[in-house]
């Protein structure tokens, strides 16, 4: 009987260690401008920790495609919180709908730096990198999405249809 609740006990426990060592979906995904521990730009969603009032407005602003709107919100809450790479994700992401890929890219490596693992980060940067043409770049951070997505995640196929539809077009399709 003592094994049996040793082996029981074990399984148990290991299947508890997989459960918290596996980021939920809509926490470490990072989609659209946010991501990683913050906002997830395709649900809305945001964790209890994101309560920043000007993180809160930029986000809304992002939602209704207000992008301009976003930047000065954004850029206050990263120079409260240096380390927000979700708040950096949004900044970059802003930048690049207002039509300005080159200006985004240091940002977005900003967020890597601080999120290596940051989905969303991966998946926008790429298409940063393909809407100034660079192809080789994107692709490698759609190999990133690879690696980190185990199966199959949502920016992963995003950014593998934003490659495959600029490839098509000849560089015409940009994201």
């Amino acid at each position: 009987m003592t094994t049996r609740r040793s082996i029981l006990l074990g399984s148990v426990l290991a299947v508890g260690l997989l459960v918290l060592g596996h980021p939920s979906g809509s926490l470490a995904d990072g989609g659209g401008g946010g991501g990683g521990d913050a906002t997830d730009s395709r649900t809305g969603e945001a964790p209890a920790k994101s309560v920043d009032p000007d993180y809160t407005a930029a986000v809304k602003e992002i939602k209704a495609e207000k992008f301009g709107a976003a930047i000065p919100l954004l850029e206050a809450v990263v120079a409260k919180d240096e380390k927000n790479a979700d708040a950096y994700n949004w900044l970059a992401y802003a930048i690049r709908k207002t039509g300005d890929p080159a200006r985004s890219i240091p940002i977005y490596q900003k967020a890597l730096a601080l999120d290596a693992k940051h989905r969303g980060v991966h998946e926008y940067i790429g298409e940063a990198y393909l809407a100034l043409g660079n192809v080789p770049k994107a692709k490698e951070h759609l190999a990133a999405l690879n690696e980190l997505c185990r199966l199959s995640c949502e920016q992963y196929r995003d950014l593998k249809k934003a490659v495959e539809a600029y490839e098509k077009s000849d560089g015409k399709v940009k994201p």
